[in-house]
């Protein structure tokens, strides 16, 4: 268990530290700044690299919603998904601390966002708490709906990284202009105690509206989509074949 959850932790500061990373300290950049489509591709590629680097060892969730999602499909454990949470949340305050400690470096540096989600006013194209919500909803369980076609007995095998990062850059993509993209509640968490915008008074949304996300797509994926797949792929083979 604790090479699983060194594995968790260590995927969720890659994926805090490199996607949060990118758009607070690249973003913007003067007149080299990689814009959304470059902060959607970093994130893409956090997971998609950390699910090859560990996804073998504890099934790369690095996210409390998708290990909430696969114990719902019946591809995680019930028992190990506190212990999962605990470790997701603190390696991307980790992650977002040590990315504070780069970018206060700067003159004249100012927290702001710095990468937070938000609504309303904290949203970057000022979009309202109920689009928000249905966002991250739809978003959410179409990503768990992805990583569970993905690593099903069915889907090519070695692939499922691939899947799963591309599906992460283009719920970005259409994302990050409406909340800057969670689906990933320890991600939400690990970057609104920086920011200097009130983002954690925001922060219930991003942890409430992924986690019925996931609780959806999960149940749409195990009623509508894979009626026969076999609860028996609950333990070590779901966990090395589930990763994001």
């Amino acid at each position: 268990m604790g090479r699983k959850l060194a594995a968790e932790f260590f995927g969720t500061f890659w994926l805090v530290f490199g996607g949060c990373g990118s758009a607070v300290l690249a973003a913007g950049f003067p007149q080299l700044g990689i814009g959304f489509v470059g902060v959607s591709l970093a994130f893409g590629l956090t997971v998609l690299t950390m699910a090859y680097a560990v996804g073998g060892i504890s099934g790369g969730h690095f996210n409390p919603a998708v290990s909430l999602g696969l114990a719902i499909a019946g591809r995680f454990e019930w028992r190990e998904l506190i212990p999962y949470w605990v470790v997701q949340v603190v390696g991307g305050l980790v992650a977002a601390t040590v990315l504070y400690a780069i970018a206060s470096g700067a003159p004249n540096f100012a927290a702001g966002g710095f990468a937070s989600n938000g609504y309303g006013e904290l949203s970057p194209g000022h979009y309202g708490l109920m689009a928000a919500f249905i966002a991250e909803i739809t978003l959410t369980a179409g990503f768990l709906i992805v990583i569970l076609g993905s690593t099903s007995k069915a889907a090519p095998a070695g692939f499922a990284p691939i899947a799963i990062g591309l599906a992460l850059t283009l719920i970005h993509l259409i994302s990050i202009p409406v909340t800057n993209t969670s689906v990933n509640p320890a991600r939400s968490t690990a970057v609104a105690f920086f920011a200097t915008t009130g983002a954690t008074g925001q922060l219930w949304l991003f942890w409430v509206a992924p986690l019925i996300g996931a609780a959806l797509g999960a149940v749409i994926w195990k009623q509508l989509l894979a009626p026969g797949e076999s609860p028996g792929l609950i333990g070590r083979e779901a966990e090395l074949r589930s990763t994001t």
